[in-house]
């Protein structure tokens, strides 16, 4: 056991001086763990693709596969939010992961035989991939150490920008040599991998007593210990405005590239080369910003952070007008810097501020409003594109990216993302 001058030594260095939590093993699994399900999370819908392509299924069968998975999702986030503050939450991973493995098979089983088949397997799949996401939330705040958790969820969020470049690309070099069936099995091996490497984090409240917290919460329905964790986001004005603002910018800025972007790109330019290369600027701005936000720190990282939310707002402006392609990849660039100079505080404050046993259920409200809007937002684009033109609603998406983070910049808290007042907000 380290003395006491050892950690006080560790304490008041700065983080960039400790110890990389790359090489700490438990973060390792966890983010091995982590990787592997957000691989096969990018790699189904492509897999599926392919199976239209070769007209296993049709394009009406993989929308609604699509939807059934984002229907299991969105209802296993609140579940497994309470679930993961109840129970163990690596234990809420390894059954996530488990269902979602188990469903790949079944998946590739109902090929060509039964859509009925396949759309619950999807379910149970996407309600998997939901049921993962607040328990590892909660799981990296147990492994990591407070000095090193922005370092950590800078590493996490690089691995999903990662996964999104290599899930794609590495299914369709697969699909050169495995059938549409064998690669579905080859996402529940990922899936396995995702269940089964993390370690074991630390209880989320010091010297509790599991056993007669979980017979307590037994006790408890799932609705009033949901309510608790929304009871514990409203003590956090920071965590509301910031969350209001995200699910903003996610239903209409992510709308605009996922819609008006293709649009665009074959109206306006004639080429898909537009759409590709903006998406993958994209990609490559956040993989840089994940990398200077793992070591900066700014002064106001909540302010800085907003700041990065709102530059997503040039995305949809610079398809108002025709540009040269450069400037509409630029734009993209910048927004994917942006986003993750907001994704990694936003992460590491509420780690940091939300009482230890209601992280994730917390997690789960952000990921339900923030992912589960977003939908809403892609179904309406392109009826008021139909409506009202292309222009007059991408420059609505900008003004909704660009106002929302400011409105939040507004609230006192959202400066340094904490309850606990600076001394330049003091009055």
């Amino acid at each position: 056991m380290p003395s006491p001058s050892t950690l006080s030594a560790s304490s008041e260095s700065p983080p960039d001086t400790q110890r990389t939590v790359l090489l700490d093993v438990a973060f390792l699994r966890l983010w091995t763990g982590a990787t592997a399900s957000g691989l096969a999370t990018w790699a189904l819908p492509f897999v599926l693709g392919l199976a239209v392509l070769d007209r296993t299924l049709t394009a009406t069968d993989l929308g609604l596969l699509l939807a059934a998975r984002t229907v299991g999702f969105l209802a296993a986030v609140p579940v497994a939010g309470v679930l993961a503050d109840r129970h163990s939450r690596r234990r809420v991973v390894l059954w996530a992961g488990l269902a979602s493995a188990a469903a790949a098979p079944v998946l590739a089983a109902g090929l060509d035989r039964s859509v009925l088949l396949m759309a619950t397997a999807a379910a149970v799949a996407g309600a998997g991939q939901g049921a993962c996401r607040p328990a590892y939330q909660a799981l990296t705040a147990e492994v990591v150490d407070a000095d090193r958790r922005q370092q950590a969820n800078a590493a996490m969020t690089l691995s999903v920008r990662v996964t999104t470049l290599v899930g794609p690309s590495l299914a369709a070099l697969l699909a050169v040599f495995f059938d549409t069936g064998a690669l579905l099995v080859g996402i529940g091996l990922l899936w396995l991998v995702a269940a089964c490497v993390p370690g074991r984090g630390k209880p989320p409240v010091a010297g509790a007593d599991r056993s007669e917290s979980s017979a307590r919460a037994g006790r408890t329905s799932f609705v009033a210990e949901f309510t608790e964790g929304v009871r514990e986001a409203r003590r956090h004005p920071w965590f509301l405005a910031g969350l209001g603002a995200l699910t903003a910018v996610i239903a209409t800025g992510y709308s605009a590239t996922g819609v008006a972007l293709p649009l665009v790109s074959r109206d306006e330019y004639g080429t898909e080369v537009v759409l590709a290369g903006a998406m993958t600027a994209y990609t490559a701005g956040a993989l840089a910003g994940a990398l200077l936000i793992a070591r900066w720190r700014p002064r106001s990282p909540g302010w800085s952070a907003l700041a990065g939310l709102a530059a997503y707002g040039l995305a949809p402006l610079s398809l108002v007008v025709p540009v040269h392609p450069v400037v509409v990849m630029a734009a993209y660039a910048v927004a994917g810097v942006g986003i993750e100079l907001f994704n990694v505080p936003w992460f590491t404050a509420a780690q940091r501020e939300v009482a230890p046993d209601k992280l994730a259920r917390v997690s789960s409200l952000d990921f339900l409003l923030s992912y589960g809007l977003a939908p809403l937002g892609l179904a309406l684009i392109a009826p008021a594109i139909d409506a009202f033109g292309a222009r007059p609603v991408l420059v609505g998406c900008a003004i909704v990216c660009f106002a929302a983070p400011a409105a939040a910049a507004l609230v006192p808290s959202a400066r340094t993302f904490s309850r606990t007042p600076t001394r330049d907000d003091a009055p």
